[in-house]
This record gives C-alpha cells, structure tokens and sequence, in this order.
C-alpha cells in the first residue's frame, strides 16, 4: 500500500446543485486536486513530469460508490492513496469522509502515462512511481462490460474551449457533465448515483460537437458519449431515490 494525503474543505455555493449537494463532477474536480497536491509535495508534480519525461497522466476508469452527496458549506475530508501499479495501469484509491469521519463516497481511479507529444501510452517506469510507495501488482483490476445503448434518448453538445485542460484535453469531469445533464432536471432532482462505472475510451477533439446518448431501465442507466462516429465514453449508473431531509 502507498502513502496516504488527506486535504480538508468546505463546499463551496458554486459547487452545489439545486439539492443543495456537491456535483458529482466536482467530486472528480476535488480528488484530483487532493491527489495533484500530494505529487507536488512529493516533488513530482504534473509540471514536473513534463518537464523530466514528456509525459502526462491521463485517467481511464473511475468506480466510484455514494452512500450520499455532501451538502453546501459542509466540511469533508478526501482522502487519497497511490494503491498499486503494473507495466501500464496505476491504480489509485479516493476516499470522501464526512465531518463524523464516515466514508460517504469511495472512487477508484485507473491511471495511465501517456507520451505529450505522441498521444501514445508510456510504460510505468519504477522510478516515478516510487516516491508514492505504491506496490507493484501483476493484478489487473477490470472494469465492467458495457452493453449496447438499444433505445437510447440523446442530446448533442458543442464541445468548448472551456471545457479543456492545459493539456488540450477535455476535462475529466466535463464527461460527467454530458453524461448526467442529458437525463434532465426532473430525474436528476429526484435521484443521486450510488454506483458509477465511467470508462473513457478516447479523447474528445477541441472544438467539436459530442452526442451523449443513455437508456434507463428503472434505477440503472446505460450512458455513451459519441463523436465523428466514436465512442469516447462509457458508463454504467445505478441510482438511488433522493430521501427527503426534515
């Protein structure tokens, strides 16, 4: 197991939604910054590994488990941990804990290195991995199979120039965005995630237009964000009715 960093922080008003509660992806926001902070104090942040390697670190998969949402000006404490790696995949685990110290939302994250220049995956080197004393596991963590979208609502979005990251990329929790905002106000009033399977597949072009596509089946939905003919994102959802607070 590798060295754990922990940051505290109130919710913010820009980050909840109408229910009052964080939005999941803030959530994605959020960790990434607990675990951007604990690269740079361990001397290896992301400027860092480009200016040593060329290389940036690109997210894959996320599992992520909700007991509930945290609300507007509560304080939390997140929680991160570099797991394991192999020759490809770093695996890193996110904790949400709220101001009693209980779990409320658990997310793991898949990790890949990839070359700036060349947009093509990089080997793990040992070496920077190392600072993180995370283990070396032969152990492949798989994610689940995503099934054909059969009769699916769809909504097209222009992809914009704020919706990318210094590295050109569309940020990661811009695909939450896309993937919960086409299910529409009523539903997502009403319900929160309890269980999320998000596989991106390939990267969104700068500029372009994205279709996010879902099917629901009572509690669980099936999401796919296409673009020129591809996919570049997956996920599986199942929800939970809101409970409404006295």
């Amino acid at each position: 197991m590798g060295l754990t960093y922990q940051m505290k922080m109130k919710i913010p008003f820009d980050m909840a939604d109408m229910n009052g509660h964080l939005k999941l992806p803030d959530v994605i926001l959020l960790s990434l910054q607990v675990s951007g902070m604990q690269s740079i104090d361990l001397g290896i942040s992301d400027k860092d590994m480009l200016e040593r390697y060329n290389l940036v670190w690109i997210i894959t998969d996320y599992d992520i488990d909700v007991v509930r949402l945290p609300h507007f000006a509560e304080e939390i404490t997140i929680e991160t941990e570099a797991l394991t790696y192999n020759r490809l995949f770093c695996y890193r685990r996110f904790t949400i804990f709220d101001e009693s110290g209980q779990a409320i939302i658990q997310m793991l994250g898949t990790f890949v290195l990839m070359d700036r220049d060349s947009r093509k995956v990089h080997p793990v080197e040992p070496e920077i991995v190392a600072p993180y004393q995370s283990a070396f596991s032969k152990k492949l963590m798989r994610g689940p199979k995503y099934p054909d979208l059969e009769h699916a609502t769809s909504k097209d979005y222009h992809v914009r120039f704020y919706d990318l990251d210094m590295n050109g990329h569309v940020n990661n929790s811009k695909y939450l965005d896309w993937i919960f905002e086409v299910m529409g106000a009523d539903f997502l009033t009403q319900h929160i995630p309890k269980k999320i399977h998000l596989k991106y597949v390939r990267e969104v072009r700068p500029g372009g237009m994205i279709a996010s596509s879902y099917d629901l089946d009572g509690l669980k939905s099936n999401h796919q964000i296409a673009s020129d003919g591809q996919v570049n994102a997956q996920a599986l959802v199942t929800w939970q009715k809101l409970k409404k607070e006295n």
